[in-house]
């Protein structure tokens, strides 16, 4: 196990009052989802305005799937984000041309249904692997298990909320815990969901420390 706390990610926020409950929380990251498809998309022109709020030390993560690289690109440049999530079915190639556009840090997403998909996560060329149970923001969880031999700095997502974030940072070694449906009611974000999921994170850390 690594020594350093495990990271928190809230993801998909729409609205000023996320953006609120998010600067009172602190989480490391919040996500933005620029992609159409997804009930959580937000513009450009949103994205910017919700950052513009943003506390500075939380970073803005912009989730997009089969996004043109130039396009990505220009809100890391812009500042309206500070890291590129991909979602899609992009390859390295695709990383390669992205990093000749910019040198902020990339998270690729695998969805994980069998040990072969974490062996293809774990030959990402991205800064940082996403793990997840389906397209993302599905809710629902995987596998755990298949995760015991990774060696690198990864986010888990898919299903975590404060029920069950504990057993994550206790049983896997976790760079980043990554929420979305979990901290939802009714399809947007719930304070007071957010605000247990942070607390489960955080007493969890202080119980690991205290046994170190």
């Amino acid at each position: 196990m690594n020594g350093a706390a495990t990271k928190i990610k809230f993801c998909g926020l729409t609205r000023e009052c996320d953006i609120l409950a998010a600067n009172e929380l602190l989480p490391d990251y919040i996500g933005f989802v620029f992609a159409k498809k997804s009930r959580r998309y937000v513009s450009p022109d949103r994205a910017e305005k919700l950052k513009a709020g943003l506390d500075p030390h939380i970073q803005a993560v912009g989730v997009f799937v089969n996004e043109s690289p130039e396009t990505i690109a220009d809100l890391l440049q812009s500042g309206i984000i500070d890291i590129a999530q991909l979602h899609g079915q992009e390859d390295d190639a695709y990383i390669n041309r992205l990093r000749s556009l910019t040198n902020h840090p990339l998270i690729q997403a695998f969805r994980i249904d069998h040990k072969e998909d974490v062996t293809r996560a774990i030959e990402s060329s991205a800064d940082y692997i996403l793990l997840d149970s389906g397209e993302g923001g599905t809710g629902t969880v995987f596998d755990w298990s298949l995760l015991k031999e990774i060696n690198r700095p990864y986010f888990l997502a898919g299903g975590l909320h404060a029920g069950n974030v504990a057993d994550a940072i206790t049983n896997l070694n976790l760079f980043a815990v990554d929420v979305s449906s979990g901290i939802e009611t009714d399809q947007h974000k719930d304070v007071q969901k957010m605000t247990s999921f942070i607390a489960a994170v955080r007493s969890t850390e202080i119980r690991k420390e205290s046994t170190l």
